[in-house]
């Protein structure tokens, strides 16, 4: 009977979060009714639910979840400050006479804003709004161009300080402390932010790399999918005068950057503490850019409001909905069904990999982070696998999700913001080359964790 009652749960829980009823009231409200269903035919002890507002106080004190606030902030005050637009300007000068240089100058631009922001829907909607005129009017290829964007926009989902890095540090964090207790380690190591943001470091990057590698090898074969541009206007500025203008453009975006990641990585200071450094520095780099006034300040503070008090709702509902699961023997079911796959953990593993990724297409990272990594975290952790690069695996794994067609968000946000004249088909097509270039380098991280866990084993020691 419990299985049933689980069963029917995690149906309904599916079936409301598709139509789309919002999701923080249809994780609580699925459990406290089958909650109720369980109690009543003697298959879920409703005491359960007496340790829940501790267990929730317990979660809003955590010190890392503080740096989400600061870190929305920061980024939608960067948002509305020029910063993306003089980037952009300037590397277009410095790299467009290339073939493929605008392509390259995008990515470039993308990278520096995740780095800056960690918001993947401001990234995408800004450098779509700036980029695809530019892009179209020099003769890129529409699909091309969409392809460039969509995918320098969910860079903020892997390169620090990403929202969803301190999210998932959170969780896997809880989830690597469940497991060791579950193997009668209760002193064990924790997993900070700090580790994940090194651990996905690398990757990161090499996937900047790998992209740029792409667009320039793609020029070089089909020129005129990625022709020269700003030749004549380069031409017209001295070699001095270009420095100038890379150092005023890069300068301040780098400080901000080297400021918080900096910070973190060197142990001079926590993800928060950070977070709050970047939220003073983007005000500051507000204010030499002449574009801080009230009008900026009410909306920064307005959208951070939204964005946080969404998050924390999920949480809220995501973490009754576990209880719940937990109660009705979810967590136990799980661990049975993954430990029994023929395989063994590799298995499970996919399998578990292969869940998240069709998730992404319904789901934000909000929703999947707090829901399924308690449960399935936990488990795979337990069998050895290392917390850092399991956290940077699902970021990747959720980062591709995003942009898989027809579902993926990032495709979303730039359906929104590009010309009519652009076929969603063509946008979808563009996007093919960047998706075999992230499951390429989720293999290669899968077969090499070291890509993961060296830094961080580096700085921080090894788990």
């Amino acid at each position: 009977m419990a299985d049933v009652i689980l069963v029917c749960f995690v149906l309904v829980t599916i079936a409301l979060l598709m139509s789309g009823y919002p999701v923080a009231f249809t994780l609580s409200g699925a459990a406290l009714l089958f909650a109720g269903i369980g109690a009543l035919t003697g298959n879920f002890d409703f005491d359960l639910t007496i340790d829940y507002p501790n267990r929730l106080f317990g979660i809003m004190s955590r010190d890392t979840l503080i740096a989400i606030p600061l870190f929305v902030f920061m980024g939608v005050v960067l948002e509305k400050t020029r910063l993306a637009e003089d980037l952009l300007e300037t590397m277009a000068l410095l790299f467009g006479p290339l073939r493929g240089g605008l392509g390259i100058s995008v990515f470039i631009v993308g990278a520096l804003l995740a780095a800056s922001t960690g918001i993947v829907g401001a990234t995408v909607v800004t450098m779509g709004l700036i980029s695809m005129p530019a892009m179209l009017k020099h003769r890129y290829q529409p699909s091309l161009a969409s392809g460039i964007i969509t995918a320098s926009g969910t860079l903020g989902q892997i390169i620090p300080p990403s929202i969803i890095l301190i999210i998932l540090g959170d969780q896997i964090g809880s989830a690597y402390q469940e497991a060791l207790r579950k193997q009668g380690n209760w002193s064990g190591a924790n997993v900070s932010v700090g580790e994940l943001f090194l651990g996905a470091l690398l990757p990161g990057l090499l996937l900047v790399v790998a992209y740029i590698i792409y667009i320039a090898l793609l020029a070089w074969m089909r020129p005129e999918s990625a022709p020269a541009v700003n030749a004549e206007e380069r031409a017209r500025l001295d070699s001095h005068a270009l420095a100038r203008r890379v150092v005023a453009s890069l300068l301040p975006p780098v400080i901000l950057i080297v400021a918080v990641l900096g910070s973190i990585l060197l142990g001079w200071a926590t993800a928060t503490e950070a977070a709050s450094v970047g939220a003073i520095g983007a005000l500051g780099l507000a204010y030499l850019k002449k574009s801080l006034h009230w009008d900026i300040l009410r909306h920064s503070v307005q959208e951070t409001a939204r964005v946080n008090s969404m998050v924390f709702l999920i949480l809220i509902g995501a973490n009754l909905f576990a209880l719940v699961f937990r109660g009705l023997g979810g967590d136990a079911s799980v661990e049975h069904i993954l430990s029994n796959l023929p395989g063994g953990t590799g298995m499970a593993f996919t399998l578990v990999m292969l869940m998240i990724f069709i998730l992404g297409f319904f789901l934000d990272f909000f929703e999947i982070t707090f829901v399924v990594v308690p449960i399935v975290g936990p488990i795979l952790l337990a069998a050895g696998m290392n917390p850092v690069w399991l956290g940077v695996m699902i970021a990747l794994n959720l980062q591709t999700s995003f942009l898989t067609p027809p579902f993926g968000f990032a495709l979303f946000y730039l359906r929104g913001v590009a010309p009519a004249s652009i076929p969603t088909l063509e946008i979808y097509k563009g996007v093919v080359p960047f998706i075999g270039i992230q499951l390429l380098l989720l293999l290669i991280l899968a077969l090499f964790p070291q890509l993961a866990t060296a830094l961080p084993e580096l700085v921080y020691g090894g788990n």
